[in-house]
């Protein structure tokens, strides 16, 4: 080899390494917060592109099938049915197994559960024989309602409704311990035991002096829109619709702006859960009507039998109410320490009246809050009120949802309004 090709060879090599060196990303800075996040849920992050990858998948052969086209009404919801009871016989077999492992005088859970196991293995494999036939059915009935609801081009609800049941993935919150607000995000694997997830909350708190909360979902506005696995009719049909309203929003100003304030996600949460609860109740009205929701009773007597009502009972969302300002009083004065302490407290008050939360901190308001039709965890927040008033102020869904879609910034929300 001669003197010129070797430098040739020499100068290429060098090129190469200069090449790598100038594409290769910035070595991460281990002070930075989010890479000691990132490092603290480890592997644990949702792998959406195998999850996107195989729903997608799925979702293609059943439109190709078409198998639920030639069925009657009845003939649909009976395989729906069928497909949640099939749901509902699975979590109770879930439910024997992990009765068995927990019981202490049990001393080989594994040989105990054996034939419970197997049980499991066999009901779930025909839950997911019949799962896209009937998730096909569900799509259509949704559809339907929002097509007449005005959301169609051409006859086809736009953009097209897609969804899939599964387990979803848990979301560690995490938000500063001086405020209420939702600093990052991270989707955990699906599974998560209750350990695990303390586990992970300790070391976020530990590491990052954050309040940390993993929390479960119901739904995630991926696409096919992930819904999580369930029996209830009522519930399911309602979050099919709330993602979809997220996929619809996704074409306009307030779906593009959602993760750019804490008030824009709320905002787009909130007008998701009145569009979803109320084609969510349309669907089960004109399918299942036997699941509408029986009408709301008078407050019961009390035990004199003197006509007079009973004391009233515990209010959940009020209690709640009454927790978030409470808890946002404290921060504003500098008290962390006690608007910590005053949570605890809050949370046992919770516990003892029947509602099992498990850790009651900044994080829980930071995700809980977002969901502000329903009042509770937003405290005073104005935007659930006023988007309430809206939806009563607009002649159908489709003008509500017109409406809302151009916001961009919370001051256009509050022009819009006039609640702020």
């Amino acid at each position: 080899m001669n003197k010129d090709k070797i430098n040739h060879i020499l100068k290429l090599v060098t090129f190469a390494v200069l090449l790598i060196l100038l594409i290769s990303p910035e070595q991460p800075d281990i002070e930075d917060e989010q890479y000691r996040l990132d490092q603290l849920v480890g592997a644990h992050e949702f792998n959406f592109v195998g999850w996107g990858t195989g729903a997608m998948g799925q979702k293609m052969e059943a439109i190709l099938a078409r198998g639920h086209q030639s069925l009657s009404d009845e003939e649909r919801k009976e395989i729906v049915l069928a497909y949640l009871a099939m749901m509902r016989d699975l979590g109770q077999v879930e439910r024997e197994i992990e009765s068995i492992y927990i019981d202490p005088d049990v001393d080989d859970p594994l040989a105990a559960t054996a034939v419970l196991r197997q049980k499991l293995t066999d009901q779930r494999a025909d839950m997911n024989a019949l799962q896209p036939l009937a998730e096909a059915i569900l799509q259509d009935q949704v559809s339907v309602t929002l097509a007449e609801e005005g959301f169609a081009i051409a006859h086809q609800t736009w953009p097209p409704l897609l969804m899939k049941m599964s387990p979803l993935p848990f979301v560690l919150i995490v938000s500063p311990r001086d405020k209420v607000e939702r600093l990052y995000g991270r989707s955990l694997e699906a599974g998560f035991t209750v350990a695990e997830m303390d586990m992970l909350e300790t070391a976020v708190a530990d590491t990052l002096d954050r309040s940390a909360l993993v929390v479960p979902i119901g739904g995630m506005g991926f696409y096919p829109a992930m819904i999580r696995e369930t029996a209830n009719i009522n519930w399911l049909t309602t979050v099919i619709a709330h993602e979809w309203v997220h996929h619809w929003l996704g074409f306009h100003p307030l779906g593009i702006t959602y993760l750019e304030s804490a008030q824009l996600r709320t905002i787009n949460e909130t007008v998701a859960s009145i569009v979803g609860d109320e084609v969510g109740g349309m669907v089960i009205e004109r399918f299942y009507p036997e699941y509408v929701p029986a009408p709301v009773t008078e407050a019961p007597q009390n035990d004199e039998g003197n006509g007079e009502p009973s004391p009233p009972a515990f209010d959940y969302y009020n209690e709640m109410g009454k927790t978030r300002i409470e808890l946002d009083r404290l921060l504003a004065e500098g008290r962390i320490e006690e608007a910590e302490t005053y949570l605890e407290n809050q949370r046992h008050v919770f516990v003892e009246e029947g509602y099992p939360i498990r850790k009651l901190n900044q994080a829980y308001f930071a995700f809980y809050g977002a969901y502000a039709d329903s009042g509770g965890a937003t405290g005073a927040d104005p935007i659930g009120p006023a988007l309430l008033q809206l939806r009563e102020d607009s002649p159908s869904l489709r003008i509500f949802l017109d409406t809302v879609a151009p916001i961009n910034s919370y001051e256009e929300f509050c022009e819009i309004t006039k609640h702020c």
